[in-house]
């Protein structure tokens, strides 16, 4: 099963100590480029990034049309992590897309893509 997630589900289950759902519930989770810097990088939560990074289940990947991106960012007004999960998911055909913002799930469902979430069922 392909699984790709964008960053905000992972941040709420950080904050709720139990990342491990995750893994039970799919085995590998993708992470984007952008999506696994966004959750990485910030200086301010270096514990919480730790975390992630010690999280053998998630893997990160590369999508492989930047351009198709850039392009999905510009029409869509969504972040570049945001945008990177949904191109990433159909270049990829993953069974499964989690994510949460409502602009990013309206995106994600008019192209076809199946999604959860915590708002989703």
């Amino acid at each position: 099963m392909i699984v790709v997630s964008d960053a905000t589900p992972i941040i709420s289950f950080l904050k709720i100590n139990r990342l491990d759902i995750l893994n039970k519930l799919f085995g590998e989770v993708l992470l984007p480029e952008a999506v696994y810097e966004e959750l990485t990088s910030n200086s301010a939560f270096q514990e919480e990034a730790e975390r992630i990074k010690a999280c053998e289940f998630f893997k990160k990947v590369s999508v492989s049309n930047s351009k198709t991106v850039d392009m999905l960012m510009r029409v869509t007004g969504l972040d570049l992590g945001e945008s990177e999960a949904i191109v990433y998911s159909d270049e990829n055909k993953s069974d499964l897309l989690i994510v949460d913002e409502v602009r990013t799930r309206h995106v994600a469902t008019s192209m076809k893509l199946r999604i959860t979430g915590q708002l989703a069922s």
